[in-house]
C-alpha cells in the first residue's frame, strides 16, 4: 500500500484531515477538517472523491456534527443533528455510500444513551473505516480469481485507496492479481473532465511501484482491438438492484466497446454500494457539473465560455454488459435482480 494513499482520510487529534486529491500528483496537501460544513464542502469540492470514501467521510462528519450540536443542547442536539445529516446527503446525490453510512451513524445516534456522544459515535466511524478496507482486500482476492496468467487490463477514473477507505475496489483486484503475478500490463485512460485516470490511478500505482501506461480516453477501442486485453476493470457509485451500474462517466462506452471486442467486463464494489432500494440505472439521480470543468482545464480556459456544455458526472451500464460483480461477499457472474438479491441476503 502506498503510505500517502492510505493517509487520504484519518482521525488525527480530535479532527479529520483528508488528502486533497484536487492537488495530485504535483502537491501533496492535506485539508483539516473540524466542523460538519467542512466536511460538506469537502465532499462537494472534490477535496475526496469516490463512493466508499466520501462514505467514510461522512461517517466522521457525524462525529464532528455530533460534538458542536451536544456542546451547544445536550438536550436537543439529536433533533438539531438532522439538519447536518440532510446538508451532508445533498453534497453529492450520486454515491449510494453517503446516504448508506449516514444512515448506519443515524442508527448508532438513536441506539445511544444519554451523555456525550462522540466517543461511541468515533468508535462506529472509525470500525466503518476499517471494515471498508477489509471489504476491499476481501473483493480484490476475489476478482483476481478471475484473471488468468498474463492478463492485459484497463481501468478507468480512480477507484483504490484515493476513493476508498483504503487499499480499493477496482484497483483492489489489480493489486492483488498483480502481487499474484496475473498481470502483464496495466492501462489506465485519463477520465475526462477531472483526469482521475492520469492524476491520482497513475499516482497512485507508481507509489506502490506497480508499473502502468496511460492512454487517452478515445484511445481505449483501439487499445481493445490491437492488444490481447483480458478484462476492463472499473468501481462503481451505484449498483442498482437488477445489476445496473452508475460509475464515472464513460464507463458505460468501455462496456459497449469491450462487448465489441470480446473484452470482459468486471465491476468490483462493495455490497454497501448496491442499492436495493433502486430498481434499475433509470431511477438513479446523475449528478451534473459546472460547464467550467469541460471548458477550462486547471483554471486554463481551452474553449469558448458562451458554448453550450452537457457535464454529467456518472453514466449508466446496463447490467447486461457486466461479465461479473464482485464484492467483498463473493462474484455474481452476469448479475440480475435475483442473483444479487440472494447475495445480499447471505
Amino acid at each position: 500500500m502506498s503510505s500517502l494513499a492510505d493517509q487520504a482520510i484519518a482521525w488525527q487529534d480530535n479532527h479529520l484531515v483528508l488528502l486533497d486529491q484536487r492537488k495530485l500528483p504535483n502537491d501533496v496537501q492535506f485539508i483539516d477538517c473540524h466542523e460538519v460544513v467542512d466536511i460538506i464542502h469537502a465532499i462537494k469540492d472534490m477535496v475526496v472523491r469516490g463512493a466508499p470514501a466520501i462514505g467514510v467521510t461522512a461517517a466522521f462528519g457525524v462525529v464532528l456534527a455530533a460534538r458542536a450540536r451536544f456542546k451547544i443542547s445536550a438536550e436537543n442536539w439529536r433533533q438539531e443533528i438532522e439538519q447536518d445529516l440532510h446538508d451532508m446527503l445533498l453534497a453529492r446525490p450520486t454515491a449510494v455510500n453517503l446516504q448508506w453510512a449516514i444512515d448506519k451513524m443515524r442508527s448508532e445516534i438513536v441506539s445511544l444513551p444519554d451523555g456525550d456522544p462522540v466517543p461511541s459515535l468515533l468508535v462506529a466511524a472509525q470500525i466503518m473505516h476499517q471494515e471498508d478496507i477489509q471489504a476491499n482486500k476481501t473483493l480484490g482476492d476475489f476478482g483476481a480469481t478471475l484473471l488468468t496468467n498474463e492478463s492485459a487490463v484497463l481501468t478507468h477514473c480512480n477507484a483504490g485507496a484515493l476513493a476508498t477507505g483504503g487499499y480499493g475496489t477496482a484497483l483492489g483486484v489489480i493489486r492483488s492479481a498483480y502481487a499474484q503475478e496475473k498481470i502483464t500490463a496495466i492501462y489506465a485512460d485519463e477520465t475526462r473532465p477531472w483526469f482521475q485516470g492520469t492524476r491520482l490511478t497513475a499516482w497512485e500505482l507508481l507509489q506502490d511501484n506497480i508499473p502502468l501506461t496511460l492512454i487517452c480516453d478515445s484511445a481505449a477501442a483501439s487499445l481493445m482491438r490491437q492488444k490481447q486485453l483480458a478484462w476492463v476493470i472499473v468501481g462503481a457509485d451505484r449498483v442498482a438492484s437488477n445489476g445496473d451500474v452508475a460509475n464515472k462517466i464513460g464507463t458505460y462506452s468501455l462496456a459497449v466497446m469491450a462487448r465489441q471486442h470480446n473484452v470482459k467486463f468486471m465491476v468490483a464494489a462493495p455490497t454497501s454500494t448496491i442499492d436495493m432500494q433502486i430498481n434499475n440505472g433509470d431511477d438513479i439521480e446523475i449528478e451534473e457539473r459546472a460547464a467550467s470543468e469541460i471548458t477550462s482545464v486547471r483554471n486554463q480556459s481551452i474553449g469558448p465560455d458562451q458554448a453550450g456544455v452537457w457535464n454529467p458526472v456518472f453514466d449508466i451500464t446496463p447490467a447486461e454488459f457486466v461479465t461479473a460483480l464482485v464484492t467483498e461477499k463473493g462474484i455474481i457472474e452476469a448479475p440480475n435482480a435475483s442473483k444479487i438479491q440472494i447475495l445480499m441476503e447471505s
